[in-house]
Parts: structure tokens; sequence; C-alpha cells
């Protein structure tokens, strides 16, 4: 028989883990599709989305050297490019993720009412 603080081990382990599968690439919150169409739409999804969920993408606003050094940092962990995209995958990204995009808002905080705050003196 297991002691009862391996099981509780167990338990909390088989939790988290969940929880993780409910936030990986592609949830329904940030579906894929969310991504601009494009022709390297599917080449992102397959290079970023493996590991990334597509908030982390939509939040990001790089310069062409930022996305470069991105992508290139990506392809050394793992990432599922094809030498030969790199450069139009940087372009991609660079293009509708780049720096001079405005500050990214969340959906929740977009519909959200302006809230103002009152200071107490």
């Amino acid at each position: 028989m297991w002691p009862r603080s391996a099981l509780m081990l167990a338990a909390l382990a088989l939790a988290a883990g969940a929880a993780l599968w409910g936030q990986s690439a592609g949830s329904p919150q940030n579906p894929p599709e969310d991504l601009p169409p494009g022709p390297l739409q599917s080449k992102a999804i397959t290079a970023c989305m493996e590991c990334h969920d597509a908030r982390i993408i939509l939040q990001q606003s790089l310069s062409k050297p930022a996305w470069t050094r991105e992508v290139d940092k990506m392809m050394k962990w793992g990432a599922l490019v094809d030498p030969n995209d790199r450069d139009a995958l940087i372009d991609y990204l660079s293009t509708n993720f780049g720096a001079d995009r405005p500050p990214y808002r969340a959906p929740r905080l977009a519909a959200a009412k302006p809230q103002t705050r009152t200071v107490k003196k």
C-alpha cells in the first residue's frame, strides 16, 4: 500500500497535468485560426503552436531583428521550421506582429468598461 503522502503527490501531479493540458496550443480560448491568414499561417501554427498557445504569439510586438532572434532560438530548441521557410516565417511574424502595432489587449479586458480609480487622501 502506498503511503498517504505519495497518493497526495500523485493526485497533485495529475491535477497539474490536466491544468496544463487544458492550456495547450489550440485551446478553445485561443484557436490557431486567430493567427492572421496568409500563406505562412499554417507554417506558423506548425512551428509555434506545437508548444505555445496562439495568445503568446498574438501578444507579441517585435521588430524584424527581434523576430529573427526569436525564430532562431526556437529552432535551436526544436521548433519545426524548415530552413527554407525560415525567412518567410520571420517576414510573416514581423509583418503581423511587428513593433509598430498597438499594444495587445486581452479580449476580456478589451470588452470591459474602462475603470476609474479613486485615490484616498
